[in-house]
């Protein structure tokens, strides 16, 4: 019995014996530590240059109406066609108001000859004045009504109010249009302006004055300089922007409409760049890994300008700090990693 005991003891130690080995090996055989690419972070000069969308505005812009309602008896529109200012756009049916004035012509001279017996009359006090003041009121009653006869005439002739090219044509000859029927646009097309809006906090950066950068889609991608004329005092409370008007000054052959992009210097500042894609996305923060001690640190950051494939940390890095590139995904929080390389930040973001 007591063999048997002994037996079962070394048993026992022997297999106890086996598995340390075995927990040895396995860990002697553990995969290496990742390796990663780092940059060294370092103060630079950061160009600020911010970017918004914009649209072109015709120099001048209406939509070409009647101002009393009636039938369309002439039409003047050459559309897509220069037209110079004053022109005849249109003539709208005016015989029933030169009735009028015929009508109130007659009225007139009878009240002139009325008029003009009174007078006679009132100088030997043949009638008293009263009658006179009233016949004389009577004449001038009939020239009010035949200066607002004749300023109604006026308007049913449409002329250009400047020069520009006339747009497509809404209406026909012999329709009938009212103040509120667009006969067609008039645009002005040389000096065309740029219209962009940018955040609240860049407003005291903008000086009328100021020359900014416009970039056109229509004419492959050319740049051309625009010069602010006016910034809209109140910012929009929908989406805290403030809303710029820039002039072009050259001749950018845009229709007015076109999408732009509008480029602004907002100056220069120190900061330190690093890759876009060395940025950990997270629900609280932003976070990098660094490399300090030969183990993965995970930082939480502070962005700022952003560049073509780089990003400003304003706080959360010091200089020297040596930021991983690439292997990010394989980094864990103070587990050992290997820098494979260090490479610059111009290499990175090709």
């Amino acid at each position: 019995m007591k063999y048997a005991f002994l037996g079962m003891l070394f048993l026992n130690l022997f297999a106890i014996s086996c598995k340390s080995k075995k927990a040895e090996q396995k860990k002697n055989q553990a995969a290496p530590p990742p390796a990663v690419d780092v940059i060294i972070t370092s103060s630079q000069t950061i160009a600020n240059t911010l970017e918004a969308n914009g649209s072109v505005v015709a120099g001048e812009f209406v939509e070409v109406r009647p101002e009393i309602s009636g039938r369309i008896t002439y039409l003047n529109v050459a559309e897509g066609s220069p037209i110079a200012r004053g022109s005849v756009i249109a003539k709208i049916n005016d015989e029933d108001l030169r009735a009028q004035l015929n009508k109130v012509k007659v009225q007139l001279e009878l009240a002139e000859i009325t008029v003009n017996r009174y007078k006679k009359l009132l100088d030997i006090q043949g009638i008293n004045r009263a009658d006179y003041d009233v016949a004389l009121n009577q004449v001038n009653s009939l020239k009010a009504d035949m200066r607002i006869i004749q300023a109604d005439i006026a308007k049913t002739v449409v002329r250009a109010p400047f020069s520009g090219i006339v747009g497509l044509r809404q209406v026909s000859r012999g329709a009938y249009a009212s103040p509120t029927t667009i006969l067609a646009t008039l645009q002005q097309m040389g000096q065309s302006r740029v219209d962009f809006t940018l955040p609240e906090n860049y407003a005291n950066l903008l000086k009328r004055g100021n020359t900014v950068v416009v970039q056109t889609d229509a004419n492959g991608g050319i740049k051309k300089r625009a010069t602010i004329i006016a910034i809209e005092p109140q910012i929009s409370t929908t989406t805290r922007n403030v809303i710029i008007r820039a002039r072009l000054q050259e001749n950018a052959n845009v229709n007015p409409g076109s999408f732009v992009k509008v480029y602004v210097d907002a100056g220069e500042q120190n900061g330190m760049m690093i890759p876009a894609n060395a940025i950990i996305p997270d629900a609280r923060a932003k976070q990098v890994v660094i490399v300090k001690g030969g183990k993965a640190k995970f930082v939480d950051i502070e962005t700022g300008v952003r560049q073509v494939g780089a990003v400003q940390v304003t706080s959360g890095l010091n200089a020297g700090d040596s930021v991983v590139v690439s292997g990010v995904l394989f980094a864990r929080p103070n587990a050992p990693v290997k820098v494979r390389s260090v490479k610059k930040l111009e290499d990175v973001i090709k």
